[in-house]
């Protein structure tokens, strides 16, 4: 570039160069495509979702039993026209992805097929609130922390993410995986808590704290499953890559089980059985039976005293053994 020329001329030639780019690395762009789904009106459906499966908590006026009814209408009929956007360039993308020559673009069917998802979605709302009142009473009756089921609701990491994740989790299944998956990625983002929308999580699934855990694309959870921080329900190898694509590759976690932070639990074959508990810290690439605790075999603690420091007065000392109120012994 010339160090002489005018900054108008500088941006110009870096125009050239920049678009250059967009052409040499096709993984990054996504030029001359007609349909593509948003990210910011999957996140505004994710919202409008939120008001409708817990109305009260996260509008802007308050609402009464008089006023609920035309509220919840309104927030549908918004909901279903963004949906059904979404769903129908998430599903006219996927063709235009998997057979190209712009089927998508031509697809007569994809519209009537977009609304039939959005329906049968929306008709899910009942069912997604049943199962999260019962993640909300797991959340409540596992932490002597929580005051009331309101706290939960408000400030839980572990309710946003079930939340968000019984509502991907559906798309999934319905066959929409990437308006799934930017949706799923928003929680991530929102809470530290990696949920693969493909992940089966039955009722009364409490994350206590939650930040850090994983949970791989063919996971299944169980009934009143209580898992903490940190916790990875992984695959055993991705070195195969697309190889191992459509395949069992994460563990099954049966009722009742406890999965305590730190654990990395691997494998589409692993299964922990019901009951179980999972201590801190583990690695597990094997099944568990029944009704059995997993735990480390704890390393010896040492603690030793400090050094006394050199030509300090005796007041600068480490106190003595009789005088700490630590409660170690030294």
């Amino acid at each position: 570039m010339d160090t002489n020329a005018s900054p108008s001329s500088k941006l110009a030639d870096l125009v050239e160069r920049i678009v250059h780019s967009y052409h040499a690395h096709p993984q990054l762009h996504h030029l001359d495509s007609t349909f593509l789904p948003s990210r910011d009106r999957a996140i505004e459906i994710t919202e409008l979702l939120r008001k409708i499966i817990f109305p009260g908590f996260f509008d802007e006026q308050r609402l009464t039993s008089d006023t609920v009814h035309h509220h919840a209408g309104d927030l549908l009929h918004q909901t279903h026209d963004l949906l059904y956007e979404q769903i129908r360039q998430a599903l006219r993308y996927d063709l235009n992805r998997t057979q190209g020559n712009g089927k998508g673009d031509d697809c007569d069917d994809c519209d009537t097929q977009a609304q039939k998802v959005t329906f049968q979605f929306l008709e899910r709302i009942p069912e997604i609130r049943r199962m999260l009142s019962l993640d909300v009473q797991a959340a409540f009756d596992g932490d002597p922390a929580a005051a009331n089921y309101d706290e939960t609701v408000f400030c839980y990491p572990g309710i946003d993410a079930i939340f968000i994740h019984r509502v991907a989790h559906e798309l999934w299944k319905l066959d929409v995986p990437l308006l799934a998956r930017i949706i799923s990625e928003y929680s991530h983002n929102q809470t530290g808590i990696d949920i693969h929308p493909g992940a089966t999580i039955d009722e009364s699934f409490f994350l206590d704290h939650g930040t850090g855990v994983v949970i791989g694309e063919t996971t299944e959870i169980g009934k009143r499953v209580k898992v903490y921080q940190g916790v990875t329900l992984g695959a055993l190898s991705t070195k195969g890559g697309q190889v191992w694509r459509g395949r069992k590759r994460h563990p099954t976690i049966e009722d009742d089980v406890t999965i305590y932070g730190g654990a990395i639990i691997l494998g589409g074959n692993t299964i922990i059985g019901q009951g179980s508990t999972i201590g801190g810290s583990v690695f597990l690439t094997q099944s568990v039976p029944a009704y059995h605790t997993v735990s480390m075999k704890l390393s010896e603690l040492k603690i030793t005293a400090a050094r006394k420091p050199k030509n300090k007065a005796k007041a600068t000392e480490a106190p003595s053994q009789a005088n700490d109120d630590s409660g170690f012994e030294i």
